[in-house]
């Protein structure tokens, strides 16, 4: 697709929209004036200070085929009037209704949170809908996941803060992959390298928050698949957070069993005798044919046998994620796929609607996408989510989309009462600090005074962060500077 902008530099914004009704036909944005190609899809976007001070927007666009223009002014140059008619323009072209209207960001239950705070739960909620063109049922969603977060979030105080680990080794690849994890057979030599380091960095993260009289509430070991370790290795890893950090008011600490080809009885046990409580185990599917189709080295049986096993050994609180969208999936398998998962005793619930990115096996080796471009189709699996899981007893607690989903949908956890992760709602809604430690880690520090958020970047790739190991250290650094800001801003 074709974006022209002229008088303006709202280019970030137009260009997401594009890709809301156009999402397979990448967006360019020329510097010079350049022509559409013969059945290209553009739009023009036009800015232009009238004579009395005013402005006026004007947007053109095509699919290809037909044509659509609409003008409107405004007292003032802003972001908002353009991208409003940019958004009108294109979804009568298409004859397309986003659920989540113009909303292209990340985290839309963090905006509802700010519409509410200021007018009020139901004005707020108007005011949001009519603003942004949300879909009634979205509406409801997002408010269900603002009043099932109000616990979590109201017990924050100024010092609390969760701690992420990062593991970013795989058994293998998944074809929808785009993370930095890398598999086990290219890289366990860095495996021992890696974690030696890690602990350094988590002891210099414990010297920061003892330092700035910080509260650890939750804990999250992510990756990759943390289970791609060994049981002494695992081991030592939770017996150094536990260690370091004082565990007093931390209400959480959840591992990533992740793959059930990873999980054994001695991992599982080494994880209990840590102190973790809870895990996930994430088929994403249970169609043996479309774990197949993905790259996964399991079948539904195997999962189905490490639910049973981490069970028997004592772990209640256990999350399921299932992707919506999966090459080879279908309405009806994903019935059954949900079915079979709550069948298990799952304690939350996560669906995902397949992200295409750009990285992934499946986008760069072709793979079969039919269903990913049926937006329909994957629309009523989602929607057929809502329905079952509330009827299954569960609540949605938090929420957050990406770029190139399928049905531009979302991501939604769900959660059974007493049994949300906090710091899943901590990092989505950006409610509460979050310092990362380990490659790809990404600390947020929430201003506990103000809405102001800062972050710090650890390097993405396991080489990277072995190498360049005594800057990661120095970063760390940052995290006390930043707070200490936030206390003279106070002051």
């Amino acid at each position: 697709m074709l974006l022209t902008l002229t008088g303006h530099s709202f280019r970030f914004e137009c260009e997401n929209l594009c890709r809301v009704f156009f999402p397979y036909s990448p967006v360019r944005v020329p510097e010079e004036p350049e022509e559409p190609a013969p059945g290209e899809s553009w739009a023009e976007t036009r800015v232009v200070q009238e004579p009395s001070g005013g402005w006026c927007y004007t947007v053109r666009a095509s699919d290809g085929r037909d044509v659509a223009e609409r003008q409107t002014t405004s007292p003032e140059l802003a972001e908002y009037p353009l991208t409003r008619l940019l958004y009108e323009v294109l979804s009568g072209l298409t004859g397309i209704s986003p659920a989540w209207g113009m909303l292209t960001g990340v985290h839309p239950v963090k905006l509802l949170r700010q519409h509410v705070e200021r007018l009020g739960f139901e004005s707020g909620a108007e005011d949001y809908q009519s603003k942004w063109l949300v879909s009634p049922a979205r509406v409801d969603l997002a408010k269900r996941v603002l009043s099932a977060q109000k616990e979590a979030v109201d017990c924050l105080s100024p010092q609390s803060f969760s701690l992420y680990v990062g593991i970013p080794f795989c058994p293998t690849r998944c074809a929808y992959c785009s993370f930095i994890s890398q598999d086990m057979q290219n890289a366990k030599k860095l495996v021992e390298p890696y974690l030696r380091l890690l602990h350094q960095e988590l002891e210099r993260t414990a010297q920061i928050a003892e330092e700035l009289d910080l509260e650890l509430v939750s804990v999250y070991v992510g990756g990759g698949t943390p289970t791609t370790l060994s049981p002494e290795q695992l081991e030592a890893l939770c017996g150094k957070i536990t260690s370091l950090f004082s565990f007093g008011r931390c209400r959480e600490f959840t591992v990533e069993a992740g793959r059930p080809d990873s999980i054994t009885p001695e991992k599982l046990l080494a994880l209990k005798d840590a102190g973790v409580t809870r895990i996930s185990i994430n088929p994403q599917t249970m169609s043996d044919r479309v774990l197949e189709n993905i790259g996964r080295r399991h079948t539904a049986r195997d999962v189905e046998e490490a639910f049973a096993l981490a069970q028997s050994l004592g772990f209640e609180d256990i999350n399921a994620d299932l992707i919506v969208g999966l090459p080879g999936d279908d309405f009806p398998g994903f019935q059954e796929t949900l079915d079979r998962v709550l069948g298990l005793g799952p304690s939350s619930v996560t669906v995902h609607s397949l992200a295409l990115k750009r990285s992934a096996a499946m986008v760069t080796e072709e793979a079969d996408l039919s269903l990913h471009k049926r937006p329909r189709e994957t629309a009523a699996m989602v929607d057929h989510s809502i329905r079952r899981l509330t009827g299954a007893g569960f609540e949605p607690y938090y929420l957050y989309r990406q770029t190139r989903m399928a049905g531009n949908l979302e991501n939604t956890g769900w959660a059974k009462p007493g049994c949300v992760c906090r710091y899943n709602i901590y990092t989505m809604d950006e409610s509460g600090s979050v310092i990362a430690c380990g490659a790809g880690g990404t600390s947020k520090l929430k201003d506990p005074y103000s809405s102001n958020l800062k972050r710090v970047f650890n390097f993405k790739f396991p080489f990277e962060y072995i190498s360049r190991h005594q800057e990661i250290l120095e970063r760390k650094d940052q995290v006390k500077e930043i707070y200490e800001q936030f206390c003279q801003r106070l002051h």
